[in-house]
């Protein structure tokens, strides 16, 4: 993920900046194309949230995953009240970094919400990440890590 977020700065939710290639780095990431206007952002987004929870606060050891929100909102103060009132602890990109075309661009991003599952070089695990939490719950996470195992151990070779 360090490759995606080269460069950038990430915010938590409590406003402080965030180095990403300290918060990502072997871990699998959630790249999170959302915003408050958005009726089926707003469903997904606390099923998001307590698939998170229990893997990432709840766990022990806490699963290697992180979520970065990319905001879709009209402006920046509807982004943080939306990102304070319905979303995880997880992390976001400022929605002033016009950054977000460029990665809208590069996972094909045309609607909202999207969840695209990436592994920490940017290769895209799949970008059905939120049609396979609804389906699958918590076990579509093991079959990401496979996934992303599986990339890692072919690069070795």
């Amino acid at each position: 993920m360090v490759d995606v977020f080269v460069g950038k700065t990430l915010l938590n939710k409590e406003g402080d900046l965030i180095d990403p290639e300290e918060a990502l780095r072997n871990k699998v990431v959630g790249i999170y194309f959302s915003a408050g206007w958005c009726p089926p952002c707003r469903d997904f987004t606390p099923i998001l949230c307590d698939f998170y929870t229990e893997l990432v606060e709840e766990s022990e050891p806490p699963a290697q995953l992180e979520i970065v929100f990319i905001s879709s909102d009209k402006s920046s103060d509807d982004m943080v009240e939306y990102y304070h009132d319905m979303h995880g602890d997880w992390l976001a990109l400022p929605w002033t970094d016009q950054y977000k075309h460029d990665l809208k661009k590069r996972f094909n991003i045309t609607a909202v919400p999207k969840l695209v599952i990436v592994k920490e070089n940017g290769d895209v695990i799949t970008d059905k990440g939120r049609k396979q939490i609804r389906d699958q719950g918590l076990a579509c996470f093991r079959s990401w890590l496979e996934v992303a195992e599986v990339f890692q151990n072919f690069k070795a070779l």
